[in-house]
């Protein structure tokens, strides 16, 4: 019975996740969210009684499958900087590939019609980036003199607007390039001095370019 109750919230997760990508959270409905997994209302209701609380568990996990993401890419031991490029690369790809991601980022835009607190996901997105910044500075990879937690709320800052604005103008399609870009133009103002002439290699490491 556990096994086919996790396979039933699993199944609601992944319908809620293609409702609220296609319709937003004011538009989306449970009735469409069971049809969508193919599950009844009951089956709805028992695992998350109201709208709200699907769509905290869509965000949750978001959240948890990009955080998981990033640990296996820690665990590759890139150096730090390249560690924070292919973050980035990878959530984009994921918004590309996954409506878990796509579903969950839409949400946490969308949160105040539901009065939820999003600001953890960004806060632990913000940490880490700043954790492997102060390692990055520690191995002269970037300037002395740079305050490693502005640069990790500048890049994801600087993410999440690429990202919401390639949904707008492109569906998406020109993503990956626009992520490229956001780097291109950024490490040659926070590298160190030697490091400089590699910023380039880096990008092109990086993106497979």
């Amino acid at each position: 019975m556990q096994d086919r109750a996790k396979a039933t919230r699993d199944a609601i997760l992944a319908g809620a996740a293609s409702v609220f990508e296609e319709y937003g959270y004011g538009r989306a409905s449970l009735s469409q969210v069971a049809d969508r997994a193919k599950v009844t209302k009951g089956a709805l209701y028992f695992h998350f009684p109201s709208k709200e609380d699907l769509a905290r568990a869509v965000i949750t996990e978001q959240h948890s499958f990009v955080s998981a993401q990033n640990e296996e890419l820690l665990k590759q031991g890139f150096p730090p900087l390249e560690s924070m490029i292919l973050m980035c690369r990878r959530f984009a790809a994921n918004l590309l590939t996954e409506p878990m991601v796509r579903a969950g980022s839409r949400l946490t835009l969308e949160a105040s019609s539901f009065d939820e607190d999003v600001r953890q996901p960004y806060e632990d997105w913000i940490a880490l980036m700043g954790r492997l910044a102060r390692e990055a500075q520690q191995r002269g990879e970037l300037r002395g003199d740079l305050d490693p937690d502005s640069l990790a709320r500048f890049v994801v800052s600087s993410l999440t607007g690429v990202h919401i604005v390639s949904a707008v103008l492109t569906d998406r399609a020109d993503l990956l390039r626009r992520v490229d870009e956001m780097w291109a133009m950024l490490l040659p103002g926070v590298v160190s001095d030697d490091v400089r002439d590699t910023s380039r290699e880096l990008i092109r490491k990086t993106t497979g370019a």
